[in-house]
């Protein structure tokens, strides 16, 4: 049978199994006996096979558990059991070492495009299999950008954050009657100091307000409280 004469639901199964392509990049987790975290990346290079193909560079001293190309392309660089090198220095709440936390997706993107259906199709597929495996509530899935502030943008403000979190694979907030931002950020899961306010601002609203500029107002607040009532990230 030709691929176009295949169901919708087909192809999505097609697109959805991983092609394993080993990174050497990886080592045991430590003092975690399995991951409770999901990490969103993106590529910020042209090709999906050069940033696989990077991934798996000893020389490259980095790498993630999967990665997805443009067109649904998906491969597996480390077992989910292992401990990938995708995460680098940062925090979310009382975890410091993410990488032993977490599973990193990277995903194919430049960082100023859409992420195109079949890409996302694929991504939905692949966190709905790992959230399940693994118990992972969707508060639990973050971006690169909210543990790295000040380093790291990724998955850039062009991702869809409320397409996941409309199917349970991540969390979008609702207003509610405005806080304390910084003490609301601090109990949803950024970790700061006095100095770091600014990058906090700008990776709370490039994950959910991305069009917003500005002064720090009472609808980043609102929304802030919203996601320090209902996700802590204790």
């Amino acid at each position: 049978m030709e691929p176009g004469c295949l169901s919708r639901s087909t192809r999505r199964l097609i697109l959805a199994v991983p092609i394993w392509h080993p990174s050497e990049n990886f080592g045991a987790r430590r003092d975690v006996a399995q991951p409770d975290m999901v990490m969103l990346h993106y590529t910020a290079m042209t090709s999906a096979e050069g940033a696989r193909d990077w991934l798996c560079n000893p020389e490259a001293q980095v790498s993630a558990h999967y990665v997805i190309a443009e067109d649904g392309r998906l491969w597996q660089l480390v077992a989910e059991e292992q401990r990938a090198w995708h995460a680098g220095v940062g925090a979310w709440g009382q975890i410091c070492d993410v990488n032993s936390h977490s599973i990193g997706i990277e995903i194919a993107n430049t960082g100023d495009q859409p992420f195109p259906e079949p890409q996302m199709v694929v991504l939905e597929d692949l966190l709905r299999g790992m959230m399940d495996r693994w118990s992972i509530p969707a508060h639990r899935v973050i971006g690169h950008s909210d543990a790295a502030l000040g380093r790291k943008i990724d998955p850039g403000a062009r991702f869809d954050w409320r397409r996941l979190a409309r199917q349970g694979l991540s969390i979008w907030p609702e207003a509610r009657d405005p806080g304390d931002f910084w003490q609301d950020a601090a109990r949803f899961g950024y970790v700061f100091e006095e100095a770091q306010k600014d990058v906090v601002l700008n990776a709370f609203r490039l994950r959910f307000r991305p069009w917003a500029a500005g002064p720090l107002d009472d609808t980043d607040r609102a929304l802030m409280a919203d996601l320090a009532a209902r996700w802590t990230c204790d």
